[in-house]
């Protein structure tokens, strides 16, 4: 049965290497069928064991390679002969977990069987030391499931997201969470934080600029134990918008006389190198092409849209020629994904929607059509986009899966989201 799945899964993400641009839709009664059974002891806490099971079946449902059984479905850890259950939700996979609790830790047993045979395919035992962060408990749990049939990785849902969320007039906090804003921590508070930018590829700190002195400053701030370490100030604006493969150089937005432009900061010479230089404004600068290239957000044709620029060549590229105001963008290896605001007798007043481009090609693809879709930043592979949603007064993550042509809302119940990172 797998080796069907897995052939499909494969044909599509060759089809997607070829192109991003190109939509690719999987043929979804090709996928495994999962239910999720919940073989907890019920002196557990039901709120926690409900909460686990959505989160297990959102995972699923948005790693795009399962049918997804949605019913709360419970069981023995033992359970019994696979013909006395589910016969009528006829799944090929059950998925069954069993939690755990002592003192702050969370612990999770689970077992992977084929609903065909009863036959236990996987068996595994899981533990988190801090309680709170049970969310990432169950996004190991459904990336294992995900690498056990062989299907595309999820790894992603494994990451951090670093957000900064407006609570009041110049009032903003740096939040930390999982892609589905089930677990938040506030990191950073007090005063105006906005910005926040991993500084490396395992998650251990980041930059933010803060607002809160006499002049704009950017802060890295290790999570480890909470320090907080100033690297650059400056008068007017300033943020770091994208760090190099190396964690050695920062691209940083900065208007040391009123017109912002691009500079490469290297942070062993404390030494900010300008790349763009342009009487207008240049900001939002993003690495690609293995850090050789800049692209970035430039009113030099009298209104926003995206360019590309050599580090060491002052020869800038248009990269768009779609839309009059194209905002915000992000880039992974050879593609770019923009925020661009529509003509409102198209799309209504006031709707930016998300494109995608690469370097290679001349195609694009609109991933989003309502509402404000703005600040899309690429997971650490190119099938994932995450961006801020506003729409009817609400602000929410988005996540989209390229290769599937899904998109998922993440509500934030609080407050207003201004910059994401994962």
């Amino acid at each position: 049965m797998f080796k069907k799945i897995l052939s499909v899964l494969l044909f599509v993400s060759t089809l997607f290497a070829a192109d991003a641009t190109v939509e690719v839709v999987k043929k979804m009664d090709s996928l495994p069928k999962i239910a999720i059974q919940d073989a907890t002891a019920q002196d557990v806490d039901k709120d926690l064991r409900i909460k686990f099971f959505k989160i297990l079946v959102g995972d699923l449902k948005v790693s795009s390679h399962f049918r997804v059984v949605e019913d709360y479905l419970q069981s023995s850890y033992e359970g019994g002969p696979v013909e006395n259950f589910l016969s009528d939700k006829k799944p090929d996979l059950i998925l069954r977990f069993k939690l755990s609790k002592s003192l702050e830790a969370v612990f999770a047993n689970i077992k992977l069987i084929n609903a065909k045979t009863g036959e236990t395919n996987s068996e595994k035992s899981y533990k988190i030391a801090d309680g709170s962060r049970y969310p990432f408990l169950a996004h190991k749990i459904s990336v294992d499931v995900n690498a056990h049939i062989g299907a595309p990785s999820i790894a992603w849902m494994e990451q951090f997201v670093i957000f900064a969320k407006y609570t009041q007039s110049k009032q903003s906090e740096i939040v930390l969470s999982d892609y589905t804003l089930s677990f938040q921590k506030t990191i950073v508070k007090g005063g105006l934080n906005i910005f926040p930018k991993w500084a490396n590829k395992i998650q251990d700190s980041f930059y933010y600029t803060s607002y809160a002195g006499k002049d704009p400053s950017i802060y890295k701030v290790e999570l480890k134990n909470g320090s907080r370490t100033k690297i650059v100030s400056g008068s007017g604006m300033l943020v770091c918008s994208d760090v190099s493969r190396d964690g050695k150089k920062l691209l940083l937005t900065m208007a040391p006389k009123d017109q912002a432009d691009i500079y490469l900061y290297d942070l062993a010479t404390k030494r900010a190198d300008k790349i763009t230089d342009y009487s207008g404004i240049d900001v939002s600068g993003s690495f690609v092409d293995n850090d050789k290239r800049i692209v970035f957000v430039s009113d030099r044709l009298g209104y926003p849209n995206i360019f590309a620029q050599n580090i060491n060549s002052k020869n800038v590229e248009q990269m768009v020629y779609h839309g009059k105001n194209n905002n915000s963008c992000s880039a992974f290896d050879n593609y770019i994904v923009y925020s661009s605001r529509e003509d409102k007798s198209e799309f209504g007043g006031g709707t930016f929607n998300l494109y995608l481009i690469s370097t290679q090609t001349d195609y694009i693809r609109q991933l989003t059509s309502t509402g404000q879709n703005l600040f899309p930043r690429f997971a650490t592979d190119p099938d994932t986009i995450m961006f801020i949603k506003n729409y009817k007064n609400e602000s929410a993550l988005g996540v989209i899966r390229l290769n599937a042509n899904k998109t998922y809302h993440f509500p934030l119940k609080t407050g207003k989201i201004q910059s994401i990172d994962w």
